[in-house]
């Protein structure tokens, strides 16, 4: 068998033809495991460099048994830019940004929703549904709808950026909003699962990982077969930095790599129960009751996948840092300016964290550094117009052109 379904705190093991997202043992998070020695027959440097850019690319290690099923809309293959500015500005000698706003609904997410949605066209399934602060919604949406499925997104009322709403609602899910934070709506959806048969897209489904994890495939084949000193990655409900550390163990079993990243996960001051945990030494978090951020994208105060996020950062003997809302705008200003690319503020988080520990002395100068950019900075253009400076409103007179233009 190359594919078992494993809990990561007990052990017991599920079948995968089973809709299900915790351990009936001890409540746990899943995750699938892969038999790598059965794998390394049929991949290598030769087969992988034959083939384009994407996540089916790496179809092989990826839990999907019926091809005919496979939901895309061309995911994966995002650049990895050398960022020759910023890091001259940074004084850091070999930096990069991953780009995941290059997706065909501008964030990382749709590695995810492409497995996961064809997961539930295995499974035979109607309806899907997600809680979201914005870009699970807008992925979903979009996945679901190319399949067919009927799609449920809950979302907090008031909390959810204005580019992301406008996804969901164009491409037809049925969109909830909740008086209440992120939390309350994933304990929503999850009992909603339980209760109406719903098939749940969050980040708790491990299939979604599954498609994440090949971001850290392409970070690897794009710097020629090796991984970065360095992995610096935005923690929102924290599955992301756990799909990136099994993406780069995977590749490091099968031998197409010959080092490990550090795995370093920034946190908005504000929703950071990870970074606390890490920092305190502690062995779970602490959840934030009322998080507060600008970068909407990671405002959670209990991320469900914390315990993932842990041990990917412990095991790979990496960090965990907070950056305020002004770090982060004006990291998302400075990517702008120095290269050219327009990121949300949770995705600037990275550069901010990066900036931080540079200070701090956190992170040595000679290293090589990859920060992931998890989302387009399109996804949120009110914090773009209402932190920034205004348009200059003049008369249509040449003479007041003149003017401002030399003044």
């Amino acid at each position: 068998m190359i594919f078992r379904l494993v809990c990561i705190g007990c052990k017991s093991e599920y079948s995968l033809d089973e809709m299900v997202y915790h351990c009936r043992k001890c409540n746990d998070l899943l995750e699938v495991q892969t038999n790598l020695e059965e794998i390394k027959k049929s991949i290598n440097k030769r087969v992988l460099a034959s083939r384009p850019l994407s996540v089916w690319k790496y179809a092989e290690l990826i839990p999907v048994f019926d091809e005919n099923k496979i939901v895309t809309i061309k995911e994966g293959g995002t650049k990895l830019y050398k960022c020759e500015k910023l890091a001259e500005e940074l004084r850091v000698k070999r930096l990069y940004v991953k780009n995941e706003g290059e997706n065909p609904t501008g964030s990382f997410k749709d590695r995810g929703m492409t497995v996961g949605v064809t997961k539930a066209r295995e499974f035979y399934v109607k309806e899907v549904a997600c809680a979201s602060t914005g870009n699970t919604a807008a992925s979903l949406s979009a996945y679901a709808t190319k399949a067919g499925l009927k799609c449920i997104i809950l979302i907090p009322h008031g909390a959810i950026a204005i580019g992301k709403l406008a996804q969901s609602i164009v491409y037809g899910a049925k969109v909830i909003a909740i008086k209440g934070n992120f939390d309350e709506a994933l304990s929503m959806v999850i009992e909603a699962s339980k209760s109406l048969g719903l098939y749940l897209l969050n980040s708790i489904n491990p299939f979604r990982i599954e498609g994440q994890k090949t971001a850290a495939f392409e970070v690897c084949e794009q710097l020629d077969f090796h991984a970065p000193d360095k992995l610096i990655i935005p923690v929102g409900n924290a599955a992301n930095i756990a799909a990136y550390w099994k993406g780069f163990k995977e590749f490091y079993e099968l031998d197409l790599i010959k080092n490990l990243p550090e795995m370093t996960g920034i946190q908005a001051s504000g929703a950071s129960p990870i970074v606390q945990a890490i920092k305190k030494g502690r062995d779970s978090i602490k959840p934030v009751k009322n998080p507060s951020t600008v970068a909407t994208a990671i405002r959670i105060g209990r991320p469900a996948s914390w315990k993932k996020a842990m041990m990917a950062i412990r095991e790979s003997k990496g960090i965990a840092e907070t950056v305020t809302d002004e770090e982060i705008l004006s990291a998302q200003r400075l990517l702008a300016r120095k290269e050219g690319l327009f990121v949300e503020p949770a995705s600037a988080s990275s550069i901010a964290g990066l900036k931080k520990l540079i200070e701090l002395g956190s992170i040595d100068r000679d290293e090589e550094i990859v920060c992931i950019a998890t989302g387009h900075g399109l996804k949120d253009p009110d914090s773009a117009i209402k932190f920034y400076q205004e348009p200059i409103v003049i008369e249509p007179e040449f003479k007041m052109l003149k003017e401002v233009i030399e003044g």
